[in-house]
């Protein structure tokens, strides 16, 4: 039995013993270069299936969906010159006086506002301005038009006809319309004849905005 025992403790120390010179001593402490690497094949299966790519990526909320809306014009804010469209109406003579409504209408689909003078000036065929710009007439103050969408304020264009006046004339072919506090400017055809440019009694006047489309 102790000559067993002694074969058995034998082959033990055979096999825990590896030693980095192949002589199998159990004396020789084992060398960490000679453990080898844990495979990653002999790690446990994962208890859950792995997601292929694109269902992660499909997963991912839309970039589109966080991108914020693009601002849209206060409802009751001051018309913009996009959102409107300029006219002359028919003209009104009097006393000498010729007499035209200048017509800005809400072409936008929100309710804004006017207030005040709009800008004007006579243009030729070339885009040469003929005269000088006309003067705000004085009177009532401005008042603030509620444009609701489809509905006009108008201002009153009035100057001396140039056959009574005998101020030296020409005769547009466009009148620019500037809506208050604006700078882009709106282009009318002006179909009113000749109106004074320079002399006596060459002022062109304006009004302030007033509701509908004129008198």
């Amino acid at each position: 039995m102790a000559a067993g025992a002694l074969a058995v403790l034998g082959s033990l120390s055979a096999c825990g013993g590896g030693g980095a010179d192949g002589t199998g001593s159990a004396s020789a402490p084992a060398s960490s270069s000679s453990v080898a690497p844990v495979s990653s094949a002999a790690s446990p299966p994962s208890p859950f299936p792995s997601t292929p790519a694109s269902a992660r990526m499909s997963t991912a909320p839309a970039a589109a969906s966080t991108a914020p809306s693009p601002a849209r014009p206060a409802a009751g804010g001051r018309c913009h010159t996009s959102e409107l469209r300029a006219s002359v109406g028919r003209n009104d003579p009097g006393a000498g006086q010729e007499n035209f409504p200048v017509v800005l209408t809400n072409a936008s689909e929100r309710t804004c506002t006017v207030r005040g003078y709009p800008g004007a000036a006579f243009l030729d065929a070339s885009g040469r301005r003929l005269g000088p710009d006309p003067r705000r007439e004085p009177g009532s103050g401005p008042v603030t038009v509620t444009l609701a969408p489809g509905r006009s304020a108008w201002a009153g264009l009035t100057f001396s006809s140039p056959e009574v006046s005998g101020a030296e004339a020409a005769t547009p072919t466009t009148l620019v319309v500037t809506p208050p506090d604006e700078r882009d400017p709106l282009r009318v055809p002006w179909t009113g004849g000749k109106v004074p440019v320079a002399g006596n009694a060459s002022s062109v006047r304006l009004t302030v905005l007033a509701p509908g489309t004129g008198p």
